[in-house]
């Protein structure tokens, strides 16, 4: 077995490696068809060659310690580059697991990802796309099950963004800002209009994103969750939200940029408010991206700007 240092082996960081991305060691064990006590084991002896806790244990999985979350990024980079040296030497296959992305529920996201996944030139392949929320795609990539997160900024809850992100080790990149706009069904009563103003929103229910445990005004995903609203749905997926639009001409605000060949019956009507939103991402500020997360951003930026929009420099 390949020995990276005393003690250490490229087995244990593969290990890690799994139980990070899976979040509990049961099902790390699972997927890599290893038995469970071996594998607690494995992670108990590696927190001790390396003189630090690495994991969180809890009757709902692990979670990484602020040294788990820096020793991880070591061993991904570690694994990656070994995995190169076989393909290069020794003709072995690529790694299946190529990157995880999370993100708010943005079409040009999905999008992106379609396209990503067609370009990527491997037989076997295992990506993750999370649409999730707020605080869980910060506590994704803090944790590096997903190499980038993607959401919005506003002058509303910047300060509070901006601080969880300082102290998770994360950084946020821009990528473009967007006049709001309401999404709506085509046989809505405000489909014909050139603009919308909240009047016209006032007997239509406001349909947003629910944020679990963290629903705090400054994790919602909508701009405006402060304004009251008589009729209000909260819902968890893109699916169900699109089919309220539908059923009960129900509306959420978000970037105006929607996939017509994802979303067909939805349109994006601008919203007469003085807010703007800014789309970014956010990834870990001391590791560097990998070649595929990189991969996946290009093909962001090539999707937003397919829409005429100003991408940020």
């Amino acid at each position: 077995m390949a020995q990276i240092s005393s003690g250490l082996t490229l087995q244990q960081l593969r290990y890690f490696i799994e139980v990070a991305a899976e979040g509990s060691i049961s099902a790390a064990a699972d997927l890599l068809y290893v038995a469970q006590p071996t594998m607690s084991a494995a992670m108990k002896d590696l927190e001790a060659r390396v003189g630090r806790a690495l994991l969180v244990r809890s009757a709902r999985g692990v979670t990484l310690t602020a040294d788990g979350v820096e020793f991880l990024g070591y061993a991904r980079q570690v694994v990656e580059q070994f995995a190169l040296l076989e393909q290069r030497y020794l003709g072995r296959p690529p790694t299946r697991r190529l990157l995880g992305v999370s993100t708010q529920h943005y079409s040009f996201a999905v999008d992106a990802f379609v396209r990503m996944v067609k370009a990527t030139e491997v037989a076997e392949y295992e990506f993750s796309l999370r649409e999730s929320r707020t605080w869980d795609i910060i506590e994704d990539v803090r944790t590096l099950r997903s190499e980038i997160g993607i959401l919005y900024r506003n002058d509303f809850n910047r300060k509070v963004i901006d601080k969880l992100l300082r102290e998770s080790g994360l950084a946020f990149t821009p990528l473009f800002l967007a006049d709001p706009h309401i999404f709506i069904s085509r046989n809505n009563p405000l489909a014909s209009k050139e603009r919308a103003t909240l009047d016209d929103l006032a007997g239509l229910p406001r349909l947003t994103f629910d944020q679990g445990a963290n629903n705090s005004f400054y994790f919602a995903e909508e701009i405006l969750s402060t304004l009251s609203s008589k009729q209000e749905i909260r819902v968890s997926d893109r699916a169900t939200i699109f089919n309220l639009m539908i059923g009960l001409h129900g509306y959420t605000i978000s970037t105006g940029i929607i996939s017509g060949q994802l979303d067909p019956e939805i349109v994006a009507i601008p919203l007469d408010v003085d807010e703007r939103i800014e789309i970014g991402w956010i990834d870990h500020a001391a590791i560097p991206l990998t070649d595929q997360a990189q991969r996946y951003l290009r093909e962001l930026r090539a999707v937003v700007a397919g829409f005429g929009v100003a991408l940020l420099d």
